[in-house]
Order: C-alpha cells, then structure tokens, then sequence
C-alpha cells in the first residue's frame, strides 16, 4: 500500500482519501490529476492516500455496494448523489462441489457475474467515471477487449455521457451487441488489443476532455479492482483467504486485490495473516506466466491467440508487479489450453451451477493445474475469481455441449431416452 503522511499540494479536486499520485518505480508525488506517468522517470502512477479513520460497522452501514467502501477509494465524498450503475457487493459462494472435484479443502467462488454488466469491469468504470466528473471530463472511452466496453458504454448511458468505445473487430459478437445496445459511440478496429490501446493513447492526447478510463485515468480506474479484495474479506467475517486464483490480462485487478488485503491489514480491519496470492492465464496469451517461469521480472510481449479474448492482452502493462506480488506472497503463475479452459467452464458449470466466461475458465483450469502441480495447497481455504458471465462468450463452447436427445411429443420417449442415457458407456 501506498500511503502518504506529508503529501504535497493538492488541487480543490474533492476525492475522497486521495491525497496524491505516486510513481511506482521512484516513488516521485504528483498533486492529484489527469495523469498516469512519472514526469521524472516516466514509471505508472497509482493513488497514495491519507486514510482517516475507517471502522468495520461504518462500512457494514453502507450501501449495498462498493460505495461501502467510498472512504478506501479515489472518489468525491458526494459520489452517491450522480447516477452511476453502483455495482460490487456480489456473492460469495461455497463451492463444496467444486472443492470435491477439484480436492481442495474449503473453496469459495467469488461471483462477479452479478454485476450490472456482468463482469468486474463495472467496478473499475465507476470508479473511474466518478473521478473523471470530478476531474473535469465530459466523455466517457476505452479501448477493450470486450467487457470494459460494456461497462463503460452502460455506465457512460445512466450518467448522460456519451461514450467512445474501441474493440478489436474479432471481438466475440455477444460483448459488441451488449455494447451496442447502450447507444454510444463504438467503433470497431481491424487489430488486436495492442493495437487498439496504442490508438486510444493517441486520441487520448488530442482530446483532453475525453477520460479514457484504463488510459489518462488509469491510476483512478485501476483503484476499483481493489473492492474485490475487500469484499472477500468482509464476506468471510472481516479475514483473509489462505490463497486467491486471479485471472491475469493486464495484471491490475491482481494487483489491486493484493494491495486491497495489504490495506485492511494495515488499518486494522483485518488481521494481518499471511495470504498467498496465484496468476492464471491462457497459453495463447501467456507472458506473465512465461517470465514467472523463467524467473525473469520483464515481460516480453507477445501476440495474443486464444478464446479467452477478455484477457488476451499481449504487453500487459501491470505484469512486472504482477510478478512482484506473487513472488512477495508465495504464489505462482500458471497458464492453461484452451481446451482446458473449455473444461474450466463445464466443471464450474456442472458442479456450482455458475456459468462463468473464457476468463472464468482460465481460472478454474489453472485452479486445478496448481493442484495437480503440487503448487496450490489442498488444505488451504481458496478464493476463485470469476470475473464474466458465459452468456458472453457462447461461441467457445461450440459444438462440446447440446441437448443429449432428441424425442417427440411422448412421455415415454423422454423414459426411454433417459434410459438409454443412463445405460450409454
């Protein structure tokens, strides 16, 4: 965590417990702005804060929503009083059957299905739609690989902002119609993801009243991931979990989960136990797993082939401290086919009735890679992100599930059927 007793000047920009931007290469304080490189060694800025005093029951009596946490986050005080789509707060499940499958003790499954677009990436928006108000902005952007776009185009819809959305032109149908629908400004692009955030760093430039939310307020957005971590812990009785599976694409939401337990550790919310924190990636886009396993701390690019599409982000900008993180606690990374991402989906499916997206997939699989690796303890209580809804990426599943008969009108059809069903080898 980052944490400031002597910050410098600030701005009158009301943002809560924000109190500068601080490099996280040299260390260098920023007054708060619309900024996200170190001016002196040009490393990403992140959020230092002066945390007053935060108690368990102020939260407890907050809304049903990461504004529970509003005095943890870089947001104005009156941040409940504009239209936003107030997401978080989404279940914890125990996942016994899973853990039986998987043969880990205790797992619980961390549901951000149930967000109003269906993924983690409602939190992030918020967040940063909430700071870039009060910065100055008046249009919401970003570029994406699919649920960002929904969640800023819904997000940019509710607060009356018009939104400029940029996606690869591969984009699976179902995220661009959800994007679609919300009435803004999407654009599709002939590229990959890499291709489409160099193109939204170069528009960022030319039109300064444009937030691109994972861009020129990324150190803000960035910050929303952290309401992931303190969910966890307030759902399981204000501790933390012995070790949490993060999906990895540009490495934040890791991050951010790591420094979120780091925080109610130091402010006393949380007993400072250790914790234990595992990357997942796809193998058609896995960099941050190969430098792990190199035992490198760079992260060479590389280009992106694999259905999981929502992480298939080449140069992922947290990946070093990505690696930091896992190291720090005594994690891994690991990365997983896309068959067994496939696999990931229906084990979770069948056995927690959770229909997760390709990231959720990637998740599950490495969940049960590590364990078969010996690298994740099976007596060890788990967290497991799942961070999209299926619905999203139907195309993965293609032809490997279906109906598994097909009768006419007649009850004892559907008897003979299940019949033959139960007898088949």
């Amino acid at each position: 965590m980052t944490a400031v007793s002597a910050p410098p000047a600030t701005t009158s920009f009301d943002l809560g417990p924000a109190r500068a931007l601080s490099c996280r290469e040299c260390g260098h304080q920023t007054p708060l702005a619309p900024e996200y490189a170190c001016m002196e060694c040009f490393g990403p800025l992140e959020v230092a804060y002066d945390f007053g005093k935060i108690r368990r029951e102020d939260i407890e009596a907050g809304p049903g929503s990461i504004w529970r946490y509003r005095g943890l986050l870089p947001v104005p005080s009156d941040v409940r009083s504009h239209p936003n789509t107030d997401p978080g707060m989404t279940r914890l499940v125990q996942a016994d059957n899973l853990a039986k499958a998987l043969g880990l003790r205790k797992v619980w499954v961390k549901d951000d299905t149930g967000n109003p677009t269906h993924s983690f990436k409602d939190r992030v928006v918020a967040v940063a739609l909430a700071a870039a108000r009060e910065l100055g902005f008046k249009v919401l952007a970003c570029p994406s690989t699919g649920n960002l776009a929904n969640a800023v185009a819904a997000a940019a819809a509710r607060a009356g902002w018009q939104s400029v959305v940029l996606v690869p032109s591969s984009l699976e149908q179902a995220k661009i119609l959800m994007t679609a629908v919300y009435g803004g400004n999407l654009i599709t692009v002939d590229g990959n993801y890499d291709d489409v955030n160099r193109l939204a760093q170069e528009l960022a430039a030319e039109h300064e009243d444009w937030a691109f939310v994972n861009v020129n307020v990324r150190p803000y957005y960035a910050e929303g991931s952290k309401t992931l971590g303190y969910e966890v812990a307030e759902q399981l009785g204000w501790r933390l979990p012995d070790q949490i599976v993060v999906p990895i694409a540009s490495g934040s939401q890791l991050t951010k989960v790591d420094k979120a337990f780091r925080e109610l550790g130091t402010l006393g919310l949380v007993e400072q136990t250790p914790y234990r924190v595992f990357g997942a990636q796809a193998t058609g886009c896995s960099p941050v797993s190969a430098a792990y396993k190199a035992g490198l701390d760079v992260v060479t690019p590389v280009r992106p082939d694999t259905i999981a599409r929502s992480l298939a982000i080449g140069a992922p900008a947290d990946g070093p401290y990505v690696l930091d993180a896992v190291r720090r606690t005594h994690g891994a990374i690991e990365d997983v086919t896309d068959d067994e991402v496939v696999e990931g989906i229906r084990l979770l499916a069948r056995t927690e009735g959770i229909f997760a997206e390709t990231a959720g997939g990637v998740t599950v699989a490495t969940a049960k890679k590590l364990i078969d690796t010996g690298q994740l303890d099976p007596d060890a209580e788990t967290v497991l992100l799942i961070t999209g809804d299926g619905l999203k990426t139907l195309d993965a599943l293609g032809n490997r599930v279906g109906p598994k008969a097909n009768v006419p009108p007649s009850a004892d059809a559907v008897l003979t059927a299940l019949s033959d069903l139960r007898t088949a080898p």
